[in-house]
């Protein structure tokens, strides 16, 4: 099932914003979920519905992507969408197919370091870190996300019974864990423990969410040390609290590890105080080390060092930004 623009289009009202009525959309992707995430808020905010696709290609598909050919998938067939929003290495042979298979119709936007020219396809967003440029490129600090004010807003009244008993103020703290670039071992885990009972004795209280790459001992530290009427930590079982969590917060602490996380906690306008974790390979961490550094020099968020500070700043969203731009692009193509 295709899914069409809506007649609320984007929760701004802002004809720039909206895509044309009966805009058909796809969001394609691998189904890494930071792409996915990107992919939707683009879309919701451009009005439209989109459907999901995701591809998981055997060899030698995954091995030759992004410059080899696309597998053959019984998902992705004609008809072919007005837009196709592909996101990850994975999806660019799917996105060049089915621009030529489409004839050029299909309007084809692709998120993310593409790693093959960006001529091939009619718009390319990549973050600012990625240093890429081109007539059809776009790049800006933080990256497209599902947040808006009023999101916030609504999730944060459904939960809030569960945090109802916890005083002002309240802090967000959302952690990732290990991955290609940084790690997270109990040992570090017990030093942000550390950190984040400092900010308790400070008079604040705390709403943990970990994430799937906590892991499991880290997590049990995390409940363990916290544990007491000032904290709430997230079971992983229940409804994940994570915007409902941003929208309750007074400010975040966000670990390093994940650029969508902590360029989605700039996007509420609070305070963000960001966990530096230890890097484990200098070359991939060193692009999150563009990024932070941007958002410091920004004034959206600090390093964490054991306690909380307040500092006011605009909030960061590129959501817009790049909905803008893929609507006038699509509109002008449209118009001939």
């Amino acid at each position: 099932m295709t899914f069409s623009a809506s007649s609320a289009a984007s929760s701004s009202g802002d004809k720039d914003l909206t895509l044309p009525a009966g805009t058909r959309c796809w969001v394609l992707s691998n189904g890494n979920a930071g792409y996915e995430v990107q992919g939707i808020g683009l879309a919701e905010m451009m009005g439209v519905k989109p459907e999901i696709k995701r591809v998981s290609p055997g060899a030698p598909g995954k091995w030759l992507a992004p410059w080899g050919p696309a597998m053959k998938d019984p998902a992705i067939a004609a008809p072919w969408p007005d837009l196709l929003i592909a996101a990850g290495r994975q999806a660019i042979p799917y996105a060049r197919m089915i621009r030529k298979a489409s004839g050029g119709r299909t309007f084809v936007a692709v998120l993310q370091h593409p790693h093959v020219r960006p001529s091939k396809f009619d718009f390319v967003w990549v973050p600012a870190h990625d240093r890429l440029s081109g007539p059809n490129v776009l790049s800006t600090l933080t990256s497209p996300h599902r947040i808006t004010p009023e999101k916030l807003a609504a999730e944060a009244e459904a939960f809030d019974v569960q945090v109802a008993h916890l005083p002002r103020p309240r802090v967000c703290v959302l952690i990732g864990g290990t991955n290609k670039a940084f790690t997270l071992d109990e040992a570090r885990m017990e030093t942000i423990c550390a950190g984040l009972k400092a900010v308790m004795e400070g008079g604040a209280s705390l709403m943990v969410t970990p994430s799937r790459r906590t892991g499991e001992a880290q997590t049990a530290i995390l409940k363990r040390e916290l544990e007491g009427p000032r904290a709430v930590v997230w079971d992983g079982k229940s409804d994940n609290p994570y915007f409902g969590f941003m929208g309750q917060a007074d400010a975040v602490i966000v670990t390093c590890d994940s650029v969508n996380m902590v360029g989605e906690a700039t996007a509420t306008g609070k305070p963000v105080h960001v966990i530096e974790l230890p890097a484990i390979s200098p070359i991939k961490a060193s692009k999150f080390r563009r990024f932070l550094d941007a958002l410091y020099a920004e004034g959206a968020a600090r390093p964490f060092a054991g306690r909380l500070e307040s500092w006011d700043y605009r909030p960061l969203n590129a959501t817009k930004d790049v909905a803008r731009e893929i609507v006038r692009r699509y509109r002008a193509r449209q118009q001939g």
